[in-house]
């Protein structure tokens, strides 16, 4: 990895209701870089996503596997690893599993104990590695496929090469934002959020409109998180946006632009 970019992961929690497919977005607090935006949960890569011990607390996916199919030499499961981590610290849902296979039961008899892990792992005072080990959890990374990968433009000071995943809601589950980092949650459709976004109803940036313009292919979560799951790291080139000044204003291209190789 680029020594200039911060690795990152997030992840698009999916459920299907009413026969349409929603995703978990969130607000960003008025804090940078992402102040007050419509988001994912997600975050950069900490040093505890980089425990070794964590790959025996996964459901088969250890870190060469990981690795391979990000197109990476080594460090693949971190990034697994920081989207169930991100996703419990800022909407409270924990994406694992009881060892023996039974499931969390978050809106009910555990709601209290893991809310108290929750808060301890916001403040530093644990690790996902630690709540496995006490509660012997396996974390879900099977429910969890690589989606897209952008890096941010360089004309940005702060810079993210970013992994999107999605995952499909567990049962006995609910959402809370932890009211800090994260000021409103929501579901909705993601041609709504596309709608809205372009409306300047809910304010976006390009990779949250093009990854929910991804999820408008899919009639529901498992058929979109099935195909993903299949995908290599050759389907999923990263995408690193150019920016450059035309008459005075801004243009923004892609990979697939015209004119992108030229910038």
């Amino acid at each position: 990895m680029n020594n200039n970019l911060t690795p990152a992961s997030t992840v698009l929690v999916l459920r299907d209701n009413n026969n349409l497919m929603e995703v978990l977005m969130v607000k960003r607090s008025k804090k940078p870089p992402f102040e007050n935006l419509y988001v994912f949960p997600g975050g950069k890569i900490d040093e505890n996503d980089l425990l070794d011990d964590l790959e025996s607390y996964t459901d088969g996916l250890d870190d060469k596997s990981a690795s391979d199919l990000l197109g990476l030499k080594k460090d693949g499961l971190s990034f697994w690893i920081a989207s169930i981590r991100e996703c419990f610290e800022e909407v409270g849902i924990f994406l694992a599993t009881r060892r023996s296979g039974e499931k969390l039961l978050l809106d009910d008899k555990e709601k209290l104990k893991f809310k108290e892990y929750r808060k301890l792992l916001i403040e530093n005072k644990t690790n996902l590695f630690s709540i496995c080990k006490k509660e012997d959890l396996i974390l879900s990374t099977s429910n969890l496929a690589p989606l897209s990968h952008w890096i941010t433009p360089k004309i940005e000071a702060r810079r993210f090469d970013t992994r999107f995943f999605i995952a499909y809601l567990p049962d006995n589950q609910i959402v809370e934002h932890d009211g800090f980092e994260i000021t409103k949650s929501l579901w909705i459709n993601p041609s709504k959020a596309v709608k809205m976004a372009f409306n300047g109803e809910m304010q976006m940036i390009m990779p949250t409109i093009k990854n929910l313009q991804t999820c408008e292919d899919f009639d529901d979560s498992t058929q979109m998180l099935d195909t993903y799951k299949k995908f290599t790291n050759k389907d999923i080139p990263p995408i690193l946006p150019k920016f450059f000044k035309k008459n005075g204003n801004w243009v923004g291209l892609l990979p697939d632009d015209e004119g992108y190789e030229d910038h």
